[in-house]
């Protein structure tokens, strides 16, 4: 008894809100209840056709019995980095957020986000994933060109082909607030003579575009797709390969192409909010999101899992959904911190100028 007594009195076991990993709240089946317990899970901006976010939240749900909701899920990160900062501890507060990782620096740098590290933490390379565990990268992708070939001909392949006369071409989002358009800009300098270090030839080409006539305002998703309004999108290759699998029956042709002008590879990070009104729900949604089921439901959706390696030598990765990704020349080059926030600085400056004068 008196053993025993020792043994618990010397094991501090944390809350939820400030848990650092499962075994500081003690271990997996005491987070699970916990979680469990509150019963929910508040994200945002999540679409379900977004590198199978729908096979993700039917999966947790159905695993632990905790319902998801997704509040905007057509936002985009700075809505998301907005929605923790305006709400503070209030009930209405997302849980977690997935960004691009340049938005997760910035909001680890306001002191937005819990430290937490699942545990595949170690297994995460350690250029993706911060190094006070504020946020780690989970799933990333290849800028790609989207194109309908029933409404265009011939479909484009390079950024060079997006300035030809007849193009309408449009982004995810707008640059300064979307993860993905920031890429997308980013990629385009890469295809024209700019660099990790040099942005601006990314908006000189968007600018360019516009002066063309090339540059279409709508922002694009799987129902502008579907409806002809956006024939042609820039996109991560894994958004735009799930909606060739989910418009192909309706009549869609949907031509996807890794333009090898401007190749540029990105992750996008989870974060749990530091206010989270389910601290337990978001940190077992981490744990199910870097677990070898989540990562293989993202591979599933082609969106390349962040510990695809890893997998590959403990033998947990599908195998035959990973042969199903494109091919890519090359080992993937990564800006570093300083590069990107340099970069994202330029863009957020310097793209409605570039637009609209």
């Amino acid at each position: 008894m008196a053993l025993g007594l020792s043994s618990c009195e010397n094991t501090q076991i944390a809350k939820p809100s400030v848990a650092t990993s499962a075994e500081s709240m003690g271990g997996m089946r005491a987070l699970t209840a916990a979680a469990k317990k509150e019963g929910t899970l508040s994200a945002i901006a999540l679409p379900r056709d977004w590198a199978n976010y729908d096979g993700l939240i039917n999966g947790f749900e159905k695993k632990y019995g905790i319902k998801v909701t997704v509040e905007n899920p057509l936002g985009h990160s700075e809505d998301e980095i907005d929605a923790l900062r305006k709400r503070g501890n209030r009930p209405t507060a997302p849980d977690v957020i997935d960004v691009g990782d340049t938005f997760a620096r910035k909001a680890a740098a306001q002191n937005l986000l819990a430290p937490y590290k699942v545990a595949a933490y170690d297994s995460i390379p350690g250029n993706q994933k911060d190094s006070k565990a504020r946020w780690s990268n989970n799933y990333g992708g290849y800028i790609s060109i989207g194109c309908d070939a029933n409404r265009v001909e011939p479909c484009t392949e390079t950024f060079a082909d997006l300035l030809k006369p007849g193009y309408k071409v449009a982004l995810e989002g707008d640059p300064p607030r979307s993860a993905t358009a920031f890429a997308s800009v980013y990629a385009a300098a890469l295809a024209n003579n700019g660099s990790f270090d040099d942005v601006q030839p990314g908006l000189d080409f968007f600018s360019e575009l516009k002066a063309r006539g090339n540059f279409n305002p709508v922002s694009s998703n799987s129902a502008t797709v579907a409806s002809g309004r956006t024939p042609i999108s820039i996109n991560w290759d894994y958004i735009n390969l799930q909606y060739a699998d989910q418009l192909r029956d309706k009549g869609v042709n949907w031509q996807v192409a890794i333009p090898f002008d401007g190749s540029f590879a990105q992750y996008f990070a989870l974060a749990i909010n530091k206010n989270a009104p389910h601290p337990a729900a978001a940190r077992l949604w981490h744990e199910y999101l870097f677990s070898p089921e989540g990562q293989n439901l993202r591979l599933r959706a082609y969106a390349r899992p962040v510990l695809m390696d890893a997998m590959r030598r403990n033998g947990t990765l599908d195998r035959a959904a990973a042969e199903r990704l494109p091919t890519v020349e090359g080992t993937p080059q990564f800006p570093t911190d300083a590069q990107l926030e340099k970069a994202k600085a330029t863009v957020t400056q310097g793209w409605a100028k570039a637009l609209y004068g």
